[in-house]
């Protein structure tokens, strides 16, 4: 195949149609009673502790996929997220681009970022999320190598743009949520349109609302049976929300 297609194969599960249909795990698809809720690209000083607690006054616990150059730089912050019932996972150590194959430094980072991640929680990461959600050959491999799963999502809310709102946010996600959905939203605008977190954390509330009205618990990923039979696994957290 050689190194570009290599490279390249693998990111064609970043189509949403194509990883469902092929990758269920990928997609985040967990068991049909729990929605997984992740955010990406933080943790932020500014606006992590504002999800932080508006989670905690909706009893919801999540996924905070983090950057390791992020991390890094506020790791009180990160043993706050833990210390509050959350889970964290590797987002990489930067938000690079994935177009340039690179597959020894992929490999450094992401064991770097894992190892960061690991010490601020206290137990080994369990799962990898791409920048930009593309799962090329080198962060594939990168992520076995560091005993990580690779996990995208099947519901998102378009929370980066600039004209992002809560009311849009909310009806993105409601496209896509179902049982078993795993759903991506960001807690900070790092890498997005600058104030688009607003959107999102305005639209918490209503998204929790629409769970709650199906009978969903909300919850991290290491209860949500990802990769497993479905119904199989029921973390701690498992509780109406």
């Amino acid at each position: 195949m050689g190194l570009v297609g290599w490279h390249v194969v693998p990111a064609g599960m970043w189509l949403p149609r194509v990883r469902g249909a092929l990758w269920p795990a990928l997609d985040g698809r967990g068991d049909p009673g729990r929605v997984a809720l992740t955010f990406d690209d933080g943790p932020d000083p500014d606006t992590t502790p504002l999800f932080l607690r508006a989670l905690d006054r909706l009893s919801v616990r999540a996924t905070f996929f983090v950057l390791g150059e992020r991390l890094e730089r506020a790791p009180a912050l990160g043993r706050r997220i833990v210390a509050e019932g959350h889970e964290l996972a590797v987002h990489g150590w930067r938000h690079d681009p994935p177009w340039v194959p690179r597959p020894v430094r992929d490999v450094r980072e992401v064991a770097r970022a894992a190892a960061l991640v690991g010490d601020v929680m206290g137990r080994r990461p369990l799962w990898y999320r791409p920048p930009y959600g593309v799962l090329t050959g080198g962060r594939w491999a990168a992520a076995r190598a560091a005993g990580l799963r690779p996990v995208l999502w099947s519901a998102w809310g378009r929370d980066w743009t600039a004209d992002a709102s809560p009311v849009s946010v909310r009806a993105e996600v409601a496209r896509g949520l179902r049982g078993g959905a795993t759903v991506l939203l960001h807690d900070s605008d790092t890498m997005c349109a600058p104030g688009s977190w607003r959107a999102a954390l305005g639209a918490l509330p209503g998204l929790i609302a629409d769970c709650r009205e199906r009978g969903l618990v909300v919850g991290p990923l290491a209860d949500h049976g990802t990769g497993r039979p479905a119904g199989a696994v029921r973390g701690r957290t498992d509780r109406a929300v």
